[in-house]
């Protein structure tokens, strides 16, 4: 069911990873979310999967979890591969079947865009949303644009929305949730008929969910208003944002992972 679903959520098994200073973890994310997408040998995927499995394994994430981050993507990692492996023409031939043609070249690219967008998901989700609560992101993201104060830009309300988009994602999912068991008590049928007949009946979820959305939405902006919330003028922190030698000992650790992994993609080319 879609309560199943982890993306977004906060799970909190005490790793060391879990209390890393969260602006590292921002930090890492982006250069491994740049490395991700800059690598493009085989040598360096499997590099990569060993780190990203090292990470699971230091986030002490259950695999019930990982499963969970991962399952709603697949569809679209499916989607991905044959769009590749379909369209990319060149290299040598392996299969052919009247105006299909599958080549080599375009099989492995088609693979490798697949394990990208799954490992993007694992990174995003051990290095942010599993290990690090939407409050510490908004405070790390906050800590890390606040140079840009300078030049008047918003940081504080800009880093606010962020967490909040995270934080809401596990309630969309409830909801979602809620509102389609409650039109299948009332007869609607999400799973058989045409495809298009199945597009059309998702409307009745879709009008009451967006519906919800701009209701809670609401109620979220007269509670922070009736609070005298602030955005970012003179505010103090309960837990502010302190740096360890332990965060700095991970953060070299899985820096190192991806400076390795660069050199492996450019030796690989070369």
């Amino acid at each position: 069911m879609l309560n199943d679903i982890s993306l977004g959520r906060f799970v909190d098994t005490g790793s060391v990873l879990h209390k890393t200073d969260p602006r590292f973890k921002v930090i890492l994310y982006i250069v491994y979310l740049v490395a991700i997408f800059y690598v493009r040998s085989v040598e360096s995927m499997v590099f990569l999967f060993w780190i990203i499995l090292i990470q699971l394994i230091v986030a002490k994430i259950p695999l019930k979890t990982i499963w969970s981050s991962l399952k709603p993507i697949l569809p679209l990692a499916v989607f991905i591969f044959l769009i590749n492996v379909f369209t990319i023409k060149t290299g040598n031939l392996i299969f052919k079947w009247k105006i299909i043609e599958v080549t080599d070249t375009g099989l492995m690219r088609a693979l490798l865009m697949a394990v990208r967008i799954l490992f993007l998901i694992l990174s995003t989700s051990v290095l942010l949303t599993l290990t690090t609560t939407p409050l510490k992101i908004s405070d790390a993201l906050e800590s890390l644009l606040s140079p840009l104060k300078v030049f008047n830009v918003p940081v504080h309300e800009a880093s606010m929305m962020m967490s909040i988009a995270l934080r809401f994602i596990p309630t969309l999912i409830e909801e979602t949730d809620k509102i389609m068991k409650a039109q299948q008590s009332r007869g609607a049928d999400y799973d058989t008929g045409t495809f298009i007949n199945r597009i059309k009946g998702y409307i009745t979820v879709l009008v009451p969910l967006f519906v919800s959305s701009f209701k809670r939405a609401e109620e979220l902006a007269v509670a922070m208003d009736a609070r005298c919330y602030r955005g970012g003028t003179n505010r103090t922190k309960l837990n502010p944002l302190k740096i360890t030698g332990r965060d700095v000992l991970i953060f070299v650790l899985f820096m190192s992972g991806a400076v390795l992994l660069v050199l492996i993609e450019l030796i690989t080319r070369h």
